[in-house]
């Protein structure tokens, strides 16, 4: 049986607790300890507290669970069951403050939003029909 499932408490600490990730106390999906590591790393700061991680963590998990969210709705609206690029890049141009976020930001195989511009978009019928009208009669 060694090796299989999770360790047993110690005998001499009875009331001992299984130990738990800094994610899962946060309430977090995202990993706060590789982030704090990360922050470390990276030389952002001299001393990083822990209580950044947390937050970074928490920021970034709820800007992709926003991205996400939205994609999957997209994906639903064109009829398709998995999130493609395209999903993304569509989410990302229709929303104002995404849009800002991701200003500087290429999305591979996302393509371009369709857009036809106002002069190349035929022009009003009921006008022009008047005109040729008053022009055949003075013929």
């Amino acid at each position: 049986m060694s090796g299989c499932g999770k360790k047993q408490a110690v005998a001499g600490n009875p009331g001992s607790a299984p130990k738990r990730s800094k994610a899962a106390k946060a309430g977090l999906q995202f990993p706060v300890g590789r982030i704090y590591r990360l922050l470390r790393r990276g030389k952002y700061a001299r001393r990083v507290g822990s209580g950044a991680a947390i937050y970074l963590a928490a920021v970034l998990e709820y800007l992709t669970a926003e991205v996400l969210e939205l994609a999957g709705n997209a994906a639903r609206e064109n009829k398709k069951t998995r999130i493609m690029p395209r999903h993304i890049q569509l989410v990302v141009s229709n929303d104002d403050e995404l849009n800002k976020f991701f200003a500087g930001v290429t999305i591979p195989q996302g393509g371009v939003m369709p857009n036809i511009h106002a002069q190349l978009l035929p022009k009003k019928t009921s006008g022009n029909v008047a005109s040729s009208q008053e022009y055949g009669g003075s013929q």
